[in-house]
């Protein structure tokens, strides 16, 4: 993306979006556990120092350090139940297809069908099954 005016990059991490990404690394215990000192420096100072970040070494070392924080976060419960909805309605649509509902391909691509199976799937499995799922890819 380039900026208008000067015909530069546009940033990719800006002074918000790392304090955001750095509070949910605290907030989940992954910012001392994902990052080295170093790392966390880097981030603290950037968040201290800069609102826009112009250099491009600089852009590309935040940028793998919020990577690596990403990585290690856990997904929330809405991403979980999306993902485990997911499976489930496109599992419901092909045996709907086979027993001759054409309207049931459009099951799969309804978000609120997607939930609603996510959630029913996930109320009735235990809480220990449960964080493994938000732990582990599905």
């Amino acid at each position: 993306m380039l900026n208008r005016v000067r015909g530069e990059a546009a940033p990719l991490v800006t002074r918000h979006g790392l304090m955001k990404a750095r509070i949910k690394a605290v907030r989940q215990r992954i910012w001392f556990k994902a990052l080295s000192r170093v790392e966390r420096g880097i981030v603290d100072l950037t968040i201290r120092c800069v609102e826009t970040i112009r250099s491009r070494l600089l852009d590309r070392v935040v940028s793998n350090i919020v990577a690596k924080i990403l990585k290690n976060l856990k997904p929330s419960f809405l991403e979980t139940v999306t993902k485990v909805g997911r499976k489930i309605a496109h599992e419901i649509c092909e045996f709907a297809l086979k027993w001759g509902n054409l309207r049931a391909s459009s099951w799969r691509h309804d978000l609120s069908f997607i939930r609603f199976l996510g959630v029913n799937v996930i109320n009735t499995m235990p809480f220990d099954v449960y964080r493994e799922l938000g732990e582990a890819e599905i």
